[in-house]
């Protein structure tokens, strides 16, 4: 596939060691930092979605999506890994999950600019529907969340060093995840990060706390990212 991520906001936080090794699969490594974990509330919306050799479908090209996320290795190689991703179209969720094995959800989203800042929410419902089925996809753990606020960048964009916290968050070039107790690798290619220091206003964010992650009363670390085009490869068995 191919796509464009527009008006990304990383959100992060520092989070204990032991409180993340439960929620994530055993045979990922947990990446951290001086001895700290990271997790990621990241909201933007995707443009140009489309399957390789295949033009954009109008209505299915566009849409908002929010992740949450921490970072993890497996076979030497660094990815993402995902507790959640909301996303607009009940199509999509459809495909993600059945494709790609991912915890998307839907929700009610609104992205849209005023004056420079980018005004996002998104409001995931009951999810019992989904979590009947049982599986990794569909744990209990999942209950509605939501996250309001707004952002907008307060720095020049620039590519961070090679080994600075930044990198660190950002340099991922794959993600994981579990299907029928093995681990999958999806490729994905993109440029290095055109990162911006970013400022915002967050009025609700239960995200984490859906995932049972208790963030930290600290201000988040926030970094923006105007556009980037993205090359998303076939889910492959890790292992």
């Amino acid at each position: 596939m191919k796509q464009t991520w527009n008006d990304l906001l990383f959100a992060h936080w520092p989070v204990p060691f032991a409180e993340l090794r439960p929620l994530v699969p055993e045979g990922l490594m947990l990446d951290t930092l001086d001895g700290e974990c990271w997790i990621g509330v990241v909201p933007f919306w995707m443009s140009g979605i489309r399957a390789r050799g295949l033009p954009p479908v109008p209505g299915f090209s566009r849409a908002p999506e929010l992740n949450v996320r921490t970072y993890v290795t497996y076979g030497a190689q660094p990815g993402v890994y995902f507790f959640s991703l909301d996303i607009i179209s009940h199509l999509a969720v459809w495909g993600a999950r059945t494709f790609f094995h991912l915890p998307y959800f839907h929700a009610a989203m609104d992205c849209r600019e005023d004056g420079g800042r980018i005004l996002y929410s998104s409001t995931r419902g009951d999810t019992r529907s989904l979590c009947s089925r049982g599986g990794r996809l569909c744990p209990p753990l999942h209950r509605p969340a939501e996250f309001v606020g707004s952002y907008r960048p307060t720095g020049p964009p620039c590519i961070r060093d090679k080994g600075s916290l930044e990198d660190f968050l950002t340099a991922r070039y794959c993600l994981y995840t579990m299907h029928e107790k093995h681990i999958y690798r999806c490729e994905i290619h993109h440029l290095p990060w055109p990162l911006q220091d970013a400022e915002a206003s967050i009025e609700r964010n239960t995200m984490a706390a859906a995932a049972q992650i208790a963030l930290p009363d600290s201000a988040p670390l926030l970094h923006f990212s105007k556009a980037l085009e993205v090359l998303i490869w076939p889910l492959r068995r890790a292992d």
